[in-house]
C-alpha cells in the first residue's frame, strides 16, 4: 500500500500539469503552449541495468508566452532490467512565464542492485584473489537495495538578469541492503561498503539523508534539452542536518558548469560542448551511496564507459568534451558525436579502524578516462528532441552501450 501511494505521489503532480494541455498555436495565459507529449517504447541498455524494457516518456512546454519564456521539460522512465530491476523516475526543468523562476525536480524510486569496488579512483574491476591486506574486499562487489528519492529546488530569477537564486529540499532513503559476491564470501573479510559505513558510523543494512539545497544558477543556453550555443552554471550547497532526519549532519558542495562553442553560425548544430562537474564533501560524513559517484548525476549522464557507481570516492572531479555535427547537408534529422571523458575521485578521509588506508587516495592521482562515439536522431526538430545512441570504451575492459532522450550535456 505504502508503495502504491509513493508511486502515486511520484506522477500525480507531472500528470496534474500535463493535464492542462495547450496544443493551440495562440498564446493563452496561465495554460500551456506548444506542449508535446512522447510515450516513447524503451529499450535500451548500459552496464548497471543491463537491457532495459519499458517507458521512458518525455514532455515539452511552454509555461508562458514563448518569446519570452524557455522551453519546459520533463524526462520518466518505468523500466524493468534483465538484471531483475525496477526503475521509476521523473526528472523536470519548469521555466515559469517570462523565465521569472525555475524548478528543478528529481524524484525516483528504485528496487535495484549495483555493484561496488570500493572507494577512489584505482579500484579494479574483478574481486582481487587476496583481499587488500587490511581485511576489506577490494573490487566487484554485488549490491541490493531500495532507494526513494525526492528532490525539489525553487529558483527566482534575479531582475532580468540570467541569474536564478533558491532553494530546495533534498531526501534520499537507502533501505533493504545487502552485500554478496558469487563465490562463498569470506567471515573474516570486510564488504567495502559495510567497512566505511560502520568506520563512520552508519548502520550498513539502511540510511537516510535529508536536508536543504541553497542553489545558484546562471542559465543562458539558448534550449535546455539540446543547446546549441552560450553557457550554463549551478553551484549548489547542500546542508543535511540530523534535526531534518539526517543519521548524521553533514554538507556537500556541487559545481558545475556547461559551455558550447558554435562551430558554423550556418548550422549551428555543429558545435563544440565541455561539461566540467565538482562535487565534495565540506563537513561531516556521508553515507557509502550517497558519496559522489560516477552516473548519479541529475540525468544519469557522465562517466560514459563506466557502469553507474563504478568509481565513489568523498571527492569528485569530471570533465567532458563532445563535438557535435550534422550527417545530412541540408536536413537536422541526423547527427553524429565524438567524445572524450575523465573522472578522479579521492577515497576519503583515513579513520585508525580496519581498512581505513583504503580509504586515503587524493584527487588526481589517477584519472580513469572514456571516449567513443554516438549516433543522434531529431525527432522534434523545433523543441530539439531528440534520441542518442552512443558507444564508449573506458580503461581495462569497461565499456558500454547508452540510449537516452536529448543530449547528453
Amino acid at each position: 500500500m505504502k508503495t502504491a501511494l509513493f508511486f502515486g505521489y511520484l506522477f500525480l503532480i507531472p500528470s496534474l500539469l500535463l493535464s492542462q494541455e495547450n496544443t493551440t498555436g495562440n498564446y493563452t495565459p496561465n495554460k500551456f503552449h506548444q506542449f508535446s507529449f512522447i510515450p516513447l517504447p524503451a529499450v535500451a541498455s548500459n552496464p548497471a541495468n543491463g537491457w532495459m524494457f519499458g517507458f521512458a516518456p518525455s514532455a515539452s512546454w511552454y509555461m508562458g508566452n514563448p518569446k519570452s519564456t524557455k522551453l519546459s521539460n520533463l524526462v520518466g522512465n518505468l523500466l524493468y532490467t534483465t538484471k531483475k530491476q525496477w526503475i521509476f523516475s521523473s526528472r523536470h526543468t519548469v521555466y515559469l512565464a517570462d523565465n521569472s523562476a525555475m524548478l528543478i525536480g528529481d524524484w525516483r524510486y528504485f528496487l535495484t542492485s549495483q555493484p561496488t569496488f570500493g572507494l577512489g579512483s584505482s579500484t579494479p574491476n574483478a574481486l582481487a584473489e587476496n583481499p587488500n591486506r587490511y581485511g576489506v574486499y577490494w573490487g566487484e562487489q554485488q549490491m541490493d537495495f531500495t532507494l526513494i528519492r525526492f528532490y525539489e529546488a525553487y529558483l527566482k530569477r534575479v531582475g532580468d538578469s540570467k541569474f536564478y537564486l533558491g532553494v530546495g529540499y533534498h531526501l534520499d532513503i537507502h533501505t533493504r541492503i545487502s552485500n554478496f559476491i558469487s563465490e562463498t564470501s569470506d567471515p573474516l573479510v570486510v564488504f567495502a561498503h559495510e567497512d566505511y559505513n560502520l568506520s563512520k558510523g552508519f548502520d550498513p543494512d539502511r540510511y537516510t539523508l535529508s536536508g536543504v539545497t541553497l542553489n545558484a544558477v546562471m542559465e543562458n543556453r539558448d534550449m535546455a534539452v539540446s543547446p546549441y550555443e552560450r553557457n550554463f552554471a549551478w553551484m549548489q550547497y547542500k546542508i543535511n542536518p540530523a534535526f531534518l532526519g539526517s543519521d548524521q549532519s553533514s554538507s556537500t558542495l556541487l559545481l558545475d558548469y556547461r559551455h558550447y562553442f558554435n562551430l558554423n553560425p550556418q548550422r549551428k548544430r555543429h558545435l563544440i560542448g565541455v561539461w566540467g562537474m565538482g562535487n565534495f564533501l565540506i563537513s561531516g560524513d556521508l553515507p557509502y551511496m550517497n558519496l559522489p559517484s560516477i552516473g548519479w548525476d541529475m540525468f544519469g549522464r557522465s562517466g560514459r564507459a563506466y557502469a553507474q557507481g563504478r568509481f565513489r570516492g568523498a571527492n569528485m572531479v569530471y570533465g567532458e568534451a563532445e563535438w557535435r555535427f550534422p550527417l545530412q547537408k541540408n536536413k537536422e534529422t541526423f547527427g553524429a558525436t565524438v567524445f572524450v571523458n575523465g573522472a578522479t575521485f579521492s577515497g576519503g578521509k583515513p579513520v585508525p579502524m580496519l581498512g581505513s588506508k583504503s580509504y586515503s587516495e587524493k584527487l588526481f592521482e589517477k584519472i580513469n578516462p572514456g571516449y567513443g562515439l554516438g549516433l543522434r536522431v531529431m525527432i522534434n526538430k523545433e523543441k530539439r528532441t531528440t534520441i542518442a545512441a552512443d558507444y564508449a570504451i573506458g580503461q581495462k575492459g569497461n565499456s558500454g552501450f547508452y540510449l537516452n532522450i536529448n543530449e547528453t550535456f
